[in-house]
């Protein structure tokens, strides 16, 4: 063996690792301990750096297993078996104690090939019979580890499928974790997939496992049951139940596994189980029909004992507590002649001694579920059961336990005077007690009522609810007596100590107990009403502060327009007021030769006033221009100011009324809380004083004056609770009418404030229209100016006098001025033509015109065919010199 591992270790090629392994392999189970302690860190090895040769890996797979396996082929003694056992589980430790091996035990079963994936699945069980708990751990916090497993059901090579479903039922025991992971990664229908292809109930072992695997995942687990009744599985569960002919023959297979369905039909209807998820499961039982079969089951020959009995458990269970279940087992027939109610043949085999114990005792918990919770059935059946004659179900029961009967007699007559209601003079509660007393004693009597609790049978029978007995010695109580007797222990004990002025005492004060709760239970429904009416009126107070915070982000967007109303009002008001004076200077020093002075001068004159005319009329017309551009650019567009100024104003009235109409609302809903808290208050009030009234007028004695102060005290404190609130809400309803008042004086100054801009913006309005028509008449000035120019000038050519033109004396202007700023380099002169995209810069050197492309088109296309040809004239004439 030690050869063999240095060769494993050592050698460099693979077919002599390959061979040392196989020889490993061959020696592993005769030299179990050997092999595993030299040579399973080697054959980890090789699973980690061999993984690529599939044959190396599976015979080292094999070795672990038969290392790790404990299982035998040949008998052996005892003290063996044990030492085998110890050393499969410390062999489990050694190899899991690096959780890298399990990952790369994983990662290795995704591999398809049958020498690595068979001998994988087999190691892996292995090592979950041996250490479950550990290995369960660490798969649960591998990637996908559960995932990779579940792939092994999809195998079409059934070994490792069957193999796939063993690793399954190790890995899913007692983890609940792994068992939810398990039912999500489809498991349930592949399992029932596998038993449909197997044959349901006649199939083979196969069958069997997967029934085995169902039962993990679904018992004890609410989540997987649940989730296998919404995946509509349960009706997937009927044909298991289809026996056929009962001359077929039952197998002890069969027998199996009609066994292990049946236990898995009471898994998801265990009364164990939260009452919600059985109540379903045992309706979708009914519908799909799967208590049809099992009925059938029950009422068919030739079933063998042990299944009988099981049907009649699963039946029992399937029933109880259901009532549509109840009464449709109550209409099942057994097939004789006459018909007959099968609960009457199964009440029938119950009687009958000859009947095996075990199925007499499955009868009697199949009676019991069927009386579960259902009055009609037990009324039918005390109807029945009830004698004739009086005569008699306790003086010759000789063979009974004695103190046992006597347990039970005390018990009856503690019932007796208990519950008695005093309406027969001879057998009142006081004459019974007088009776216990003087023949039997209240020590005595309480004592013998103890027997029954203390009995060792009551225990037994007060743990499970199914009758579960080894013989009929064992059977004298069931589960739904000793419930009765815990509970009617403790009352019976203090109704036999108690005297007659006390029970006098406590029928007064149950008497008053009902009184008082009647009147509870009416203030309690009061304070309901008032709940819901409180919870109404804060919805209300919510969305009442929903609205006023509309209504003030409205009023906000009020005060923001009407402040930018006023900046554009002050910014026209500073444009309107505003008076821009262009000076310019002219010189005449011409000498003029050959022509008469006194007309030269007065032509000069003329010149000159026109000039001077045409300076202040054009100074003018630039401001209006101006300031018609800037009221262009504040508007939508040009020549709209009316239209936008009238929708403006629209707009804002509509949201003024829109505001008065949201306040009226806020009022009215106001009045009405108003009114509605009134009555609260007053209802609350009225209450007050009936809980006072009833305090001082109901003084019980003893243990009932602290529930009578406990219940009134705590109506007292929902009272306090309600006055409370109601306090809170007349401090919101304050609130809400000091913010109303706030917004009704904001709305009333933004009315005032809305009016007075309405006012300015009309007079804004019919200036703008005043200041069109000045422009308009400027024009047509200029227009007579410029022809009573050109007119003069024409004369002074055909005088001979020479004439400059308008151009040339504003270009000598022009480089006056730079010869006298000639030094600084700065800029010598400026003309803009304002609102057009035009601007015109002059120096000593040169002359350049900066145009914005957008408004001079606009100029060009849109204002000098507004303004006529005049105005593009001059225009023109004025920007043609820089130009060129």
């Amino acid at each position: 063996i030690q050869k063999l591992c240095d060769r494993v270790a050592s050698s460099t090629l693979l077919d002599d690792r390959r061979n040392a392994v196989r020889a490993l392999k061959s020696l592993s189970k005769k030299y179990r301990l050997e092999v595993g302690i030299q040579a399973m860190e080697h054959l980890i090895h090789v699973l980690q750096t061999d993984c690529s040769d599939s044959e190396i890996i599976g015979y080292a797979l094999d070795t672990l297993y038969n290392i790790i396996s404990n299982d035998e082929e040949e008998e052996v003694e005892e003290n063996s078996t044990r030492q085998n056992e110890d050393l499969g589980s410390q062999f489990t430790e050694i190899f899991i104690k690096q959780q890298e091996n399990v990952t790369l035990l994983l990662s290795l079963l995704e591999e398809f090939d049958f020498h690595v994936r068979w001998p994988g699945v087999k190691l892996l069980t292995s090592l979950l019979k041996q250490l479950g708990p550990q290995v369960q751990q660490i798969i649960l916090v591998s990637p996908m580890g559960v995932s990779r497993l579940m792939d092994l059901l999809a195998d079409s090579r059934e070994v490792i499928r069957n193999d796939g479903v063993l690793l399954l039922q190790a890995l899913t025991r007692s983890n609940g974790a792994i068992q939810k992971i398990v039912a999500f990664e489809n498991a349930f229908e592949r399992l029932l997939d596998i038993i449909t292809e197997e044959g349901n109930s006649d199939g083979g072992i196969v069958v069997e496992d997967c029934l085995i695997l169902l039962q993990n995942l679904l018992k004890n687990n609410n989540s997987n049951q649940n989730f296998f009744k919404e995946g509509s599985y349960i009706q997937r569960m009927k044909p298991w139940f289809e026996v056929g002919d009962e001359n077929s023959g039952w197998s002890a297979q069969k027998v199996t596994n009609l066994h292990l369905m049946l236990q898995l039909v009471r898994v998801l209807v265990s009364p164990n189980n939260p009452p919600g998820a059985t109540s379903s499961c045992q309706k979708a039982m009914f519908q799909c029909g799967l208590l049809q079969q099992l009925c059938t089951i029950l009422m068919a020959t030739g079933v063998p004992a042990d299944i009988l009995t099981e049907t009649i458990n699963t039946v029992s269970e399937v029933i109880r507590g259901c009532q549509v279940n109840q009464d449709y087992f109550a209409s099942v027939n057994a097939p004789s002649n006459p018909p007959r109610p099968a609960i009457v043949v199964l009440l029938m085999s119950m009687v009958n001694e000859r009947q095996p114990f075990v199925l007499r005792c499955a009868v009697l918990y199949c009676f019991q579920c069927f009386l579960y919770k259902n009055q009609k059935g037990q009324g039918e059946i005390v109807a029945t059961l009830l004698p004739s004659t009086i005569d008699g179900q306790i003086a010759e029961n000789l063979g009974e336990e004695e103190q046992l009967v006597q347990g039970l007699c005390a018990l009856l007559l503690g019932i007796s005077i208990y519950f008695n209601d005093n309406s027969l003079e001879s057998y009142m509660k006081d004459k019974l007690k007088q009776l216990i007393e003087k023949r039997i004693g209240k020590e005595n009597f309480i004592e013998k009522l103890g027997f029954i609790s203390k009995h060792e049978l009551y225990s037994r029978a007060s743990q499970k609810p199914q009758p579960n007995f080894p013989s009929p010695e064992y059977m004298i109580f069931d589960h739904e007596f000793t419930k009765l007797v815990k509970e009617l222990e403790g009352v019976i004990t203090k109704a036999i100590y108690k005297s007659s002025e006390e029970d006098k005492k406590e029928e007064e004060v149950k008497k008053t107990l009902e009184q008082f709760d009647s009147i509870v239970t009416h203030y309690k429904n009061m304070i309901q009403e008032q709940d819901l009416q409180l919870e109404e009126l804060k919805q209300q107070i919510s969305t009442l502060k929903c609205q006023n915070e509309q209504l003030q982000t409205a009023v906000t967007q009020q005060v923001s327009q009407i402040q930018q109303h006023k900046d554009q009002y002050n910014l026209l008001k500073i444009q309107l007021g505003k008076e821009n004076q262009h000076q310019g200077s002219h010189s005449d020093g011409a000498q003029m030769n050959g022509i008469q002075p006194e007309e030269i001068g007065r032509l000069r004159e003329e010149i000159e006033e026109l000039k001077s005319n045409q300076e202040l009329l054009q100074s003018q017309l630039a401001e209006k221009d101006s300031l018609i551009e800037n009221l262009k650019s504040s508007q939508p567009s040009p020549g709209t100011n009316e239209q936008s100024s009238a929708t403006d104003s629209a707009r804002e009235s509509e949201q003024i009324a829109e505001l008065k109409q949201e306040l009226a609302t806020l009022k009215s809903q106001l009045n009405s809380q108003s009114v509605e808290i009134t009555k609260l208050q007053t209802e609350k009030q009225e209450l007050l004083q009936k809980t006072e009234a009833l305090t001082q007028s109901v003084p019980v004695p003893g243990e009932s004056e602290t529930v009578v102060a406990t219940r009134t005290t705590d109506v007292e404190g929902r009272l306090s609770a309600l006055l409370q609130e109601t306090k809170e809400l007349k401090n919101e309803i304050k609130a809400l009418s000091e913010e109303r008042t706030a917004i009704k004086e904001q709305l009333d100054s933004s009315n005032s404030t809305i009016a007075i801009l309405q006012n300015e913006k009309n007079k804004l309005e019919v200036d703008i229209t005043d200041s069109k028509k000045e422009q308009d008449d400027l024009l047509v000035l200029l227009a007579d100016q410029d022809q009573k120019i050109f007119s003069l000038k024409n004369k002074l050519k055909e005088l001979g006098h020479p004439v400059e033109e308008e151009d040339e004396l504003e270009s000598g202007d022009q480089d006056d001025e730079d010869d006298e700023d000639e030094d600084d380099g700065k800029e010598q002169g400026r003309y803009e033509l304002e609102g057009h995209g035009v601007t015109i810069f002059t120096r000593k050197e040169f002359t350049f015109v900066q145009i914005d492309l957008k408004a001079f088109s606009e100029v060009i296309c849109g204002v000098l065919d507004e303004n006529g040809p005049i105005f593009g004239h001059r225009f023109l004439k004025v920007l043609l010199p820089f130009i060129t």
